[in-house]
């Protein structure tokens, strides 16, 4: 019975979230404390208002994915609008560049994080 359910659940959401219409995502780039080279910190890359809900994030040091990032699971909102954020440590240091790539409906587009140190 409980199977049952997921699977109606999930059918439901399935046809909900066809009817919304795309939207590319709002990204938000930012650690958690003030950057300061060399002091360990967390990096964020929050993706927001996207729909459909296939979308790829990825964090970046100098321009290679991140090992060891975690991300949130899928959230959305009333008008079906997703939402989704990745982070991961980090120790920003000078000359590094940080960066959030997300891929969404095939198209990729990649996001600084601006250090303000």
């Amino acid at each position: 019975m409980a199977a049952f359910v997921h699977v109606l659940l999930v059918g439901l959401l399935c046809l909900l979230s066809s009817m919304a219409k795309e939207s590319l995502p709002k990204v938000q780039v930012y650690s958690h404390s003030p950057g300061e080279y060399g002091k360990p910190n967390t990096i964020i890359c929050h993706v927001s208002n996207f729909h459909p809900p296939e979308i790829v994030i990825e964090l970046l040091k100098d321009g290679n994915v991140m090992p060891k990032t975690n991300q949130t699971d899928l959230a959305f909102e009333e008008n079906w609008h997703y939402h989704l954020t990745r982070f991961g440590p980090f120790t920003p240091n000078r000359g590094e560049q940080y960066a959030c790539r997300v891929t969404h409906i095939g198209n990729s587009k990649t996001y600084y994080w601006e250090a303000d140190m």
